[in-house]
């Protein structure tokens, strides 16, 4: 049986070559994924789908981004303020709770994963 064929690294600029698609070196830890999966059902929680995130669309019915640039367009998605990263207290806060369209509530965690992979490859 013929094997697969070599192939640059995925990450930009890594000219090494391999049959995994990722060099050891650049190869994605999905160790990141394990971390967030302890807390991630905690949005199937009664608590979220039938009292935190109903309240919040009820409370702000419009995206809180869109407001800012002078549009109304309707929320869809309820966003933590700040990360909760799997504390309780930080999840359930009302407080810390906004409502957003799915477009920039999108463009928001794709913003904070970027950053969080920036501040990871730092270090």
């Amino acid at each position: 049986m013929a094997s697969k064929s070599l192939r640059p690294c995925r990450h930009p600029g890594c000219a090494a070559l391999t049959r995994e698609g990722w060099c050891p070196a650049h190869k994605p830890k999905p160790a990141a994924r394990r971390e967030s999966a302890a807390w991630h059902n905690w949005y199937n929680l009664p608590v979220w789908k039938n009292d935190l995130r109903p309240a919040q669309l009820f409370r702000e019915s419009f995206c809180r981004e869109c407001a800012r640039r002078g549009l109304r367009v309707r929320a869809t998605d309820v966003d933590h303020v700040q990360d909760h990263k799997g504390n309780w207290a930080l999840f359930i806060d009302e407080s810390n709770l906004e409502s957003l369209c799915h477009s920039c509530h999108s463009r928001k965690t794709m913003r904070e994963q970027w950053q969080n992979r920036q501040k990871n490859s730092r270090k």
